[in-house]
């Protein structure tokens, strides 16, 4: 059986059908249209569905390419949202999520696969997709906020930001970590190692806060 070819391009207002086609009419997950980062939790629970689909529509044809997506045989196979951190105020928010320090980072968010193309390493390709695509645009950091799971069957639904194991095989290193379930990881992608980014532990470490 050969193994599935997959190509990868920016959210582009040429290709919002191809979101809309991936996410399909629940939104990729309860009309959540990758809008949970973006606004507050109290706007979130009102605009769910159609608000939600408009609002990250203005994103895509502003120009921004909020995220990559996956292909597979020309049709939508995966999304991985990916931005600088500041478009995403939620995280600005979040104890857990604070930022590590004051080092410029472009954030991913979100993960979305369409069923028939689920554990097929697709997230690992998705997230080195997301990187080159920052690195593009003159990222030198990229973040990422995973679910480190303890059991085997954890619902991927709930894993939404990517399973630490996703972020370790795609070169991302554990910076630091206020949750035992919700490392924050970095990879550095040009420069100098600046602030937290240069403490971080080799493969499978951990950098607690204390």
């Amino acid at each position: 059986m050969c193994a599935t070819r997959f190509t990868f391009a920016p959210a582009t207002a040429a290709r919002w059908r191809d979101v809309e086609r991936l996410f399909g009419p629940r939104g990729a997950c309860a009309g959540c249209w990758c809008m949970w980062w973006r606004i507050p939790r109290s706007r979130f629970d009102r605009e769910k569905g159609e608000k939600n689909k408009r609002a990250l529509r203005a994103i895509v044809t502003s120009g921004a390419a909020p995220g990559i997506l996956a292909y597979a045989g020309g049709e939508p196979a995966g999304w991985c949202a990916v931005a600088p951190r500041e478009t995403y105020p939620v995280l600005a928010r979040s104890r857990t999520l604070a930022r590590v320090d004051d080092a410029p980072v472009w954030s991913v968010t979100c993960f979305f696969i369409a069923r028939a193309h689920r554990r097929r390493g697709l997230s690992v390709r998705l997230l080195r997709a997301a990187v080159e695509h920052a690195r593009k645009h003159g990222a030198r950091v990229v973040e990422g906020y995973p679910i480190e799971a303890r059991t085997a069957n954890y619902a991927a639904a709930w894993a939404w930001t990517g399973f630490t194991g996703t972020f370790l095989k795609a070169g991302f290193r554990e910076v630091l970590r206020r949750s035992s379930t919700r490392p924050i990881m970095r990879r550095i992608i040009a420069g100098r190692r600046t602030g937290a980014a240069s403490r971080a532990a080799p493969a499978g470490g951990r950098t607690r806060q204390r």
